[in-house]
């Protein structure tokens, strides 16, 4: 296992526990102000009819194969379309992400359920909540669940599968500094937001990071 809600209604269009820091990775490639997608997401599957939810503030960390529970593996507690934590960022694809979970009522109880699609522009991927965020016999008081109100004006906090395997633990934990901070989340987001290139937000010795909170659409919203 891994590691509220100030919320937009839009009607149209639109842990394991904080990282410490390291060496910063490469480089992330700069946003562009009018991007073209590099790479159109494709469902497979079809988008979900609920309305759209956009946090402006949601605190996003990033949790890796270093520091995973147990570390060294790419375990999850809830898996829906992965058995183990992974996915490339598409829509039909979308990477883990865990999420606070409470066991106050005897019964583990996730902030949001486990399925929901969460689209972040700051990596340009989408996600699926597959694991929870906060060890222990009451992980309610702890990260995930906990502590968002600590981060500005953040009521939320997730925290997102960035793998790392195969890649140097400094460069992960790294690339965790790197991702980490008060960003935009789109909740049960449209198939068409743009989809930045490469299978996760580590991948080919990169970081891929920094494009900022706008939403950017690969097709015109109808």
């Amino acid at each position: 296992m891994a590691a509220g809600l100030l919320s937009v209604v839009l009607t149209a269009a639109a842990c394991q526990g904080s990282p410490s820091p390291s060496p910063s990775p490469s480089p992330s490639p700069a946003p562009s102000q009018s991007p073209t997608p590099s790479l159109s997401p494709t469902p497979s599957s079809t988008p979900s009819t609920a309305v759209q939810t956009a946090d402006p503030d949601t605190f996003i960390t990033a949790y890796t194969w270093y520091d995973n529970t147990p570390p060294g593996s790419p375990n999850i507690s809830h898996p829906v379309l992965h058995k183990k934590a992974g996915g490339t960022g598409t829509y039909a694809d979308p990477v883990t992400i865990a999420v606070g979970h409470s066991l106050e009522t005897g019964k583990d109880v996730l902030d949001f359920p486990a399925g929901t699609r969460i689209y972040l522009p700051d990596v340009r991927r989408y996600f699926i909540v597959e694991d929870t965020c906060g060890d222990g016999p009451a992980p309610e008081e702890g990260p995930c669940h906990a502590g968002a109100d600590e981060h500005g004006d953040a009521s939320t906090w997730l925290d997102m599968w960035i793998g790392g395997e195969g890649e140097s633990e400094s460069f992960a934990s790294g690339c965790t500094k790197q991702v980490t901070g008060v960003h935009a989340a789109v909740f049960d987001p449209p198939d068409n937001y743009v989809v930045a290139s490469g299978e996760g937000v580590i991948h080919d010795g990169m970081c891929d990071s920094g494009y900022g909170n706008q939403l950017v659409t690969t097709t015109p919203v109808p």
